[in-house]
């Protein structure tokens, strides 16, 4: 997958919406997944969203209706877009990406061999 570098976190009010990239510089597969994790201060890293490259979207149930992975194909690039943000949204997001992830442990961050450095969502009150 190569290098990930996501972009777009900051600080946002509650109720607002945000939207964060991930463009990889990786080779692309058709079996490629791309998605998202994050990590708050003091909890697990937990997971989000993700997107094969040949279709399929995945979504845990806690953002299932408020965010969606976006993907713009000829950029390398997915999105997060985050709607209707509570101050719980306030963590490091973290872009992930691998060859091929079975769907059955899409969910799981050691499936996922690389990592972007994270980018920090604050949600303010």
């Amino acid at each position: 997958q190569g290098q990930l570098v996501e972009s777009g976190g900051g600080l946002v009010q509650a109720g607002c919406s945000l939207r964060l990239s991930c463009t990889t510089s990786g080779r692309i597969f058709a079996s490629s997944v791309m998605g998202w994790f994050r990590q708050a201060p003091g909890r697990e890293r937990s997971f989000l969203a993700a997107i094969r490259w040949s279709g399929g979207t995945y979504y845990a149930d806690s953002v299932k209706g408020r965010f969606t992975i976006p993907i713009d194909k000829p950029k390398n690039t997915v999105y997060l877009q985050m709607n209707s943000t509570t101050p719980e949204d306030t963590a490091t997001y973290y872009c992930v990406g691998d060859r091929a992830v079975h769907p059955a442990t899409i969910q799981h961050p050691r499936e996922y061999h690389f990592w972007g450095r994270g980018t920090q969502v604050t949600v303010s009150s």
